[in-house]
């Protein structure tokens, strides 16, 4: 048996007699067979091939790619790799990751599929520190999400006390001192912003060392770490503070001024709120709250001071506009302030806080242009990209703010996104519902800052460096310090 096994296997195939009697019939079933796959092949690829890549490495696929400001990183990639309607598909490590670089493919993902990629990626530490997450931003797209939208677009108060700042710059300025703008406008924010959620500052309440700023850095710091730990750490002082607010609010007579906690305990029972929603709400407010506004307000005046002729622009609109408000600008006089809202405006195209607004998830399989894209891949608009991208903005990578006043997009170029190539507050369903809130506290203190002050950069420094660094949000590396000047007369016209 062995003999005639090796004798088979030394013969040549094709030489056996049924070899040779079966080949011509079996070349034209394997042509067919070649012809069919190809032809399912064609039909079918055009839906299931994903967006173009760059070329990955095993384990960590593209994430060596990412430098330390990704949001460039990621514009110089698609640029390279991406395909022409702005989408590209990359694996952060385990995580297949689509970008979005062009006003086409964000109304792809925002608004065409809006529903698709409506949710949001989940992590252990998130999860964690957002109590499952049952908070806004990070919440999973459902019935939950809904009505805690409704409630803070609704209820959300205002509590905008800019004269506290505006006499604590005079007193500085009396003096003819530089100042540090950067912590000054941080610690206003903060106050703003507990006034509004809470009713007092926790720096007058003696609470500064339990909350800003190093509570809100620690938080972001747990989202983008593994360690669960840590994250409970951090939600162990949250807990501390915000049990003990709501308890104080729980417990008032009823005749204190209302604020956000209020609110929120008058509607528990109508919204189903367990004591877990409220907090994980409120660190939604008072976190991403104060850092967007501060960096907003910060890159304004940045700017302004290296663009002097728009600041001159600015001021001559407020003093004229005010002149008759010799105590400060309230939002009423914030009416027909035009190049004020294009200065925001400019400010947000070129600088948005947070460059990716927040990552969106899809639920489901989608099939987007002639592309499918998986369920449980994370999306990533890189809004940064689309606002300094030269084939839609002229002189693109320039502080230009006359293009929001005299453009041929003025109208269109909101803050909601109706134009997709301008997206600072994002656009769809999961566009940021504080948007209002966020604004009236950003117009109204720019406006009192160039209302009340002439500007001036310390003794000796003849620049400012708007280097950048990336963290939850982008930042400027150096801190702002500014001269200010009492202005000692309106201006009159």
């Amino acid at each position: 048996m062995a003999e005639v096994a090796v004798v088979v296997l030394d013969q040549p195939a094709g030489e056996t007699p049924a070899a040779r009697a079966f080949l011509p019939l079996l070349l034209p079933l394997l042509l067919m067979l070649l012809v069919l796959l190809r032809h399912l092949g064609s039909s079918r690829g055009e839906r299931s091939k994903v967006p173009p890549s760059p070329p990955a490495l095993p384990l960590v696929g593209h994430a060596h790619l990412v430098g330390a400001l990704p949001h460039v990183s990621l514009r110089d990639l698609a640029a390279r790799h991406g395909g022409e309607d702005g989408l590209m598909m990359l694996r952060l490590g385990t995580v297949p990751t689509l970008v979005a670089s062009s006003p086409r493919a964000a109304q792809l993902v925002l608004r065409a599929h809006d529903r698709s990629f409506a949710s949001r990626p989940r992590s252990a530490s998130g999860d964690v520190l957002m109590y499952g997450p049952s908070d806004i931003a990070l919440a999973p797209y459902g019935e939950w999400w809904r009505q805690a939208k409704k409630l803070v677009s609704t209820h959300l108060l205002s509590a905008n006390k800019v004269g506290l700042l505006i006499n604590k710059i005079r007193g500085l300025a009396e003096t003819r001192a530089a100042l540090d703008l950067s912590k000054l406008l941080t610690n206003f924010m903060n106050d703003m912003v507990c006034r509004a959620v809470a009713g007092q500052s926790f720096r007058v309440e003696g609470r500064e060392k339990n909350f800003y700023p190093g509570l809100a850095k620690l938080a972001g710091g747990v989202l983008v770490s593994p360690t669960r730990r840590k994250a409970k750490k951090v939600r162990d002082r949250w807990d501390e503070l915000l049990d003990k607010l709501i308890d104080e609010h729980a417990n008032e007579d009823g005749d204190e001024e209302s604020d956000f906690i209020h609110v929120l305990l008058s509607v528990q029972e109508e919204f189903g709120l367990i004591r877990d929603n409220i907090k994980a709400i409120l660190i939604d407010m008072l976190a991403a709250g104060t850092d967007n506004k501060y960096l907003v307000l910060e890159f304004a005046m940045a700017e302004l001071m290296l663009h002097q002729d728009a600041m001159a622009k600015l001021q001559h609109e407020v003093r004229s506009v005010a002149q008759d408000h010799q105590n400060g600008i309230d939002e009423d006089s914030l009416t027909g302030m035009t190049y004020l809202r294009a200065v925001v405006k400019e400010t947000l195209r070129l600088h948005p806080p947070s460059p990716f607004l927040l990552p969106h998830l899809s639920v489901e399989d989608c099939d987007v242009g002639t592309y499918t894209i998986p369920a449980g891949t994370t999306v990533l608009v890189n809004a940064w990209a689309i606002g300094r991208d030269p084939r839609l903005w002229d002189a693109a990578e320039e502080f230009m703010p006359e293009r929001f006043v005299h453009g041929e997009d003025t109208e269109a170029d909101d803050f909601r996104g109706n134009n997709l190539r301008f997206l600072p507050f994002g656009s769809g369903r999961r566009m940021c519902p504080g948007i209002n809130f966020s604004l009236a506290s950003i117009e109204i203190l720019l406006a009192n800052l160039v209302y009340h002050f002439d500007w001036e950069l310390p003794e000796g420094q003849v620049n400012i460096d708007m280097t950048e660094v990336y963290g939850l949000t982008v930042r400027r590396k150096e801190k702002l310090v500014l001269t200010p000047r009492i202005r000692m007369t309106c201006c009159k016209h």
